[in-house]
């Protein structure tokens, strides 16, 4: 596309030569940029754009799009405008040919829930049609899937994808929506035919500092929303009131309690399977999914109300969820041939560590063995907090290292047991050995949940990055005992 055509009517302002140019595409990353693209500078919490831009021009890059003039770059064009954020979101929308309006486009926002969520909407909704999805774990265009770094990626990254997606004949896509992303405008521009509110709990304050922020932040997802949109909102959530008052499209809600319009009742919970009544206008139909918490009736629940929303009965989407083969690394039970039972699970907030702990607590009649860290550079309140838990619902606790990161691991696990009142747990810094250490303790009913990680394949230090995925070293322990 040219250039002029491309920034036609936009607050921006043209600088140097080769005003005509033609761009082959738009980057915001320097490592992968490619020849003809335009470059956006911006700066973010902690990098600057700008002082990646002669590392873009040198892989080829036809022009820059920044907030402020450079005069040593040379014979660049070198775009300026006074609002990035909102230009790239524009320049992304017009030059892929705005695909967000050509795909039924699902937003999921909240603390806990959203990717197993945008998995459950997928297998349903792919009876019908095909379904991609961007989230956590990987983003699926068609039959390609590729590890994700973000939850949210850049706005020019999501409508590269939503574009590669039409192209492969995707109609429908479930995205998640971090508070990170809508913070840093990573939606601009971007329309969804309906955005899902799944719960609020502690997370992120390093960032957001209050959970008012963190609600604010979250809250943006529904200003998204297509004119003939729909909000779908846990009404369950106490700041679920706090959301319908200010959504302006329709609002349809879900939960387990009387009055929502997606409504669970009467559970059953087995260490395999979950079987409730759905209660939709008064119409009841009986849901057998084959997971295991009472926060993945919730999750059924939104993406029950989406299949809905978007046309597919009731009667087929309750056949379609028994088919439901899970998450990676979300409560995923570790095949064990002598029968342990062991879980990893992405449980890495106090809440989402509770939910899960009681989830198990009531489907096993043994002991639960817990074995947790937390994050580096994160949220350092919720450490001592998430301590509290697991000695509240554990017989015992094994404390390690999940991504120090930055920081140094004893710091954060001095921080950790700080938060424990009795005297049944331990620290072992060496995860591997951690796993071991649970998995040698546990036999017959009882059960081991090894939390924080989930599905991620990587263990970050400061100074390294080494290969670590909790369920493969499980396997390999237990291969190990055979």
């Amino acid at each position: 596309m040219k250039l002029k055509k491309l920034i036609k009517d936009l607050d921006i302002k043209i600088l140097g030569s080769c005003k005509d140019v033609e761009i082959t595409g738009l980057s915001s990353n320097s490592k992968f940029t490619a020849p003809g693209e335009m470059f956006v500078a911006k700066r973010g919490r902690l990098h600057d754009g700008n002082q990646y831009a002669e590392e873009a021009l040198l892989a080829g890059a036809s022009c820059l799009l920044t907030d402020i003039f450079n005069p040593f770059l040379g014979d660049v064009t070198q775009l300026i405008t006074n609002d990035l954020n909102s230009v790239e979101g524009l320049l992304a929308k017009r030059y892929y040919d705005n695909p967000s309006s050509k795909i039924f486009l699902i937003g999921v926002t909240g603390t806990n829930g959203k990717t197993t969520t945008t998995y459950l909407i997928k297998h349903i909704l792919d009876v019908d049609a095909p379904t991609g999805i961007i989230g956590t774990i990987e983003n699926i265009i068609g039959e390609v899937r590729i590890d994700s770094n973000l939850t949210t990626p850049d706005v020019i990254t999501s409508n590269k994808i939503f574009k590669e997606m039409i192209a492969n004949g995707v109609k429908n896509c479930a995205m998640e929506v971090s508070s990170h992303a809508l913070n840093q405008n990573r939606i601009v521009g971007i329309e969804f035919d309906v955005a899902i509110f799944t719960n609020l709990s502690q997370e992120h304050l390093d960032y957001h500092i209050t959970m008012d922020e963190y609600f604010n932040e979250k809250s943006k997802l529904f200003s998204h929303i297509k004119d003939s949109g729909v909000a779908i909102i846990n009404r369950d959530d106490v700041r679920s009131s706090d959301l319908i008052k200010i959504c302006t499209n329709r609002v349809v809600t879900y939960g387990l309690s009387k009055g929502c319009d997606y409504y669970g009742k009467n559970l059953v919970m087995t260490s395999h399977d979950i079987r409730f009544t759905l209660d939709y206008h008064g119409c009841e139909s009986l849901v057998n999914l084959p997971l295991i918490g009472e926060f993945n009736v919730y999750n059924a629940l939104a993406a029950i109300a989406t299949a809905n929303i978007k046309g597919v009965s009731i009667d087929k989407i309750v056949n379609r969820l028994k088919t439901f083969s899970g998450v990676p690394g979300r409560m995923e039970r570790v095949r064990s041939d002598d029968g342990r039972n062991i879980f990893v699970d992405f449980a890495h907030t106090a809440d989402a560590l509770e939910k899960t702990l009681i989830a198990l607590k009531i489907v096993t009649s043994g002991k639960i063995i817990t074995i947790f860290g937390c994050g580096g550079d994160r949220d350092k309140e919720k450490r001592p907090n998430m301590a509290r838990i697991a000695e509240k619902y554990s017989n015992h606790v094994i404390v390690t290292s999940d991504n120090p990161r930055g920081e140094d691991p004893n710091f954060i696990v001095e921080q950790i047991i700080g938060g424990f009142n009795k005297n049944i747990y331990e620290v072992e810094l060496d995860r591997k050995k951690a796993i071991e250490k649970g998995i040698s303790m546990i036999s017959g009913d009882d059960v081991l949940l090894i939390a924080g990680r989930g599905h991620e394949k990587k263990q970050i230090f400061s100074k390294k990055i080494v290969k670590f995925n909790d369920t493969e070293v499980a396997n390999e322990i237990l291969n190990l005992l055979v």
